[in-house]
């Protein structure tokens, strides 16, 4: 750092202050350089990752739904006629099919906020998510490590939202089926999806919330009635630790995050040089002595 000191003629100082910022300015373009390489990286490695967790999340939608329905609530699903099983089965291959197609859209549109699904009132044989991606800006034209960085964090927020609103509509599904609980109200449930540790290690089957849930009170007795609850819960770890491909792709990313928050502290550091260099300049530019 060019620190000003008095006996510097004006002219010289300057100079050497120019000769400061231009080696700043270089050094930051060989880090934006480097940035555009590590975007490339990135959007390749994410693509990977992303078609290979859309299948696996396909699969344990599937997976999840089959366990609900033959064991948590096995009287309640041969109480559906063939043909209510059928729209059943259909409608929660087209939620998983538009999560898939969601969790793609994270490649070219980073997400400044994930949208909100909207599915209230749609009949339960034709519920589907309305998912709608927001920005224009692909990751290999993010010019510096800072908007690549905010590019990455917005695409994990959308992967999880992705996999909560999923599991939101899955469960509605089988609510509006007559497979869950009826007396469960939706937003208690939903609170206890969010509720749970991310990294929470749980036991049964995976992507499955098992819940106890007081309900109202028994006339009889005035004792607050216990229901236990099954539902889907599709939990990231869970899916990327029950698949080889998804979990490498997870491994490959962290690789990546791990550059890029070295290159993030290196473009913050020239930043902050450049920007004192240009005050010193600029304060020595305009100072009159007396």
């Amino acid at each position: 750092m060019q620190l000003y000191r008095p006996e510097f003629h004006q002219g010289s100082f300057l100079k050497v202050m120019a000769g400061t910022i231009e080696r700043i300015e270089r050094d930051l373009a060989a880090l934006g350089e480097a940035n555009s390489a590590l975007a490339a990286e990135l959007r390749s490695t994410y693509s990977s990752y992303l078609t290979s967790l859309g299948q696996t999340v396909h699969r344990a939608v599937i997976l999840a739904s089959y366990h609900i329905c033959t064991q948590g609530y096995a009287e309640c699903f041969l109480k559906l006629s063939f043909s209510q099983r059928q729209q059943l089965q259909k409608a929660l291959l087209k939620v998983a099919r538009q999560a898939q197609e969601q969790l793609l859209s994270y490649l070219a549109t980073p997400t400044s906020e994930p949208g909100a699904a909207e599915t209230a009132g749609q009949e339960w044989d034709r519920a589907a998510p309305s998912f709608a991606p927001t920005g224009d800006v692909p990751a290999t034209e993010l010019t510096n490590p800072e908007q690549l960085g905010q590019w990455q964090e917005n695409t994990e927020q959308g992967i999880n939202h992705t996999l909560q609103t999923l599991s939101r509509d899955g469960n509605r599904l089988l609510a509006q089926a007559g497979i869950l609980p009826n007396q469960v109200p939706e937003a208690i449930l939903e609170a206890a999806l969010k509720a749970e540790s991310p990294g929470e290690a749980v036991a049964g089957a995976p992507n499955i919330l098992n819940l106890l849930i007081e309900t109202e009170k028994s006339q009889t007795t005035g004792i607050p009635t216990v229901t236990h609850v099954m539902a889907l819960h599709l939990r990231l770890t869970e899916i990327e630790f029950g698949d080889a491909t998804v979990m490498a792709g997870r491994q490959q990313i962290r690789h990546l995050s791990s550059r890029l928050n070295t290159l993030r502290r290196e473009y913050q550091k020239k930043q902050r040089e450049r920007i004192i260099s240009e005050a010193q300049s600029a304060w020595r530019t305009s100072w009159v002595d007396e």
